[in-house]
């Protein structure tokens, strides 16, 4: 992986980014020409409607799938030329994914779910820190519950505590309120953005809702395939004449 080191103090920069597939009607372009920087612990909401392409670029971004041209530099790691297993190891070391499913391990408790990746990265103290973390989001008196025994808010509170507890430099997010009620929402977004500016984690965070979205520092929006910024949130690129929306560049 040293090969891929690139002297950059940004978390993310993408270049000409391009994700097409083959389909039964022929090729079909889901990403064109991305271009991004985002700032080590900044935080972005991607806003889109449904099939724009966002949850294919969160999935490019996190190294879970691989672009058909274009370059991702991850906290200065170049993607490209990386194979699977170095990608993976990349992932542990500096990456964490909130899904709207939650993906909790329904055969574990609370507990055993948010010790499950500092086990695998090997911290010595995975339980204490992770009794911590459940404490930190209210969850001390459901340690030893099951997923199923757990409320909606309650499992992605679980989901966001096994996030953290590595540290990663980068949390990915993936409509992370979007099972739950707007009371829960509300919560669950109070304790993402804490904890995002306790540790200075980049977070990056696909949503449909916009009062979501606007607690972030900025805000793209992805429409058929291309990702635009509206010119407000803009600190490196020129606005747009109409003064709407400009391409991110």
């Amino acid at each position: 992986m040293s090969n891929n080191i690139v002297r950059n103090t940004s978390a993310i920069t993408v270049t000409n980014l391009n994700k097409t597939v083959v389909t039964q009607e022929g090729e079909l372009t889901i990403l064109n020409g991305i271009n991004i920087e985002v700032k080590q612990g900044d935080s972005i909401a991607i806003l889109g409607p449904s099939g724009s392409g966002k949850s294919t670029l969160l999935g490019l971004l996190a190294a879970l799938d691989t672009p058909t041209t274009g370059e991702i530099v991850l906290d200065g790691v170049a993607l490209s030329g990386l194979n699977e297993e170095q990608k993976a190891a990349l992932r542990k070391q500096k990456v964490s994914f909130i899904f709207q499913s939650f993906m909790l391990v329904d055969t574990l408790t609370a507990l055993e779910n948010v010790m499950l990746p500092a086990e695998l990265a090997g911290v010595k103290d995975a339980k204490q820190k992770a009794q911590a973390m459940l404490e930190r989001v209210g969850l001390s008196h459901r340690l030893n519950h099951l997923p199923k025994q757990l409320s909606g808010g309650e499992q992605q509170r679980v989901a966001i505590a096994r996030a953290f507890i590595c540290e990663p430099k980068v949390l990915f997010a993936d409509e992370p309120t979007g099972n739950l009620d707007s009371v829960n929402g509300d919560k669950i977004a109070d304790m993402l953005f804490a904890l995002n500016q306790e540790s200075d984690t980049t977070l990056v965070l696909v949503t449909h809702d916009l009062h979501l979205a606007q607690r972030c520092a900025r805000q793209l929006v992805m429409e058929n395939g291309h990702l635009s910024e509206p010119a407000a949130n803009q600190s490196n690129t020129t606005q747009a004449a109409d003064g709407k929306v400009a391409e991110v560049s």
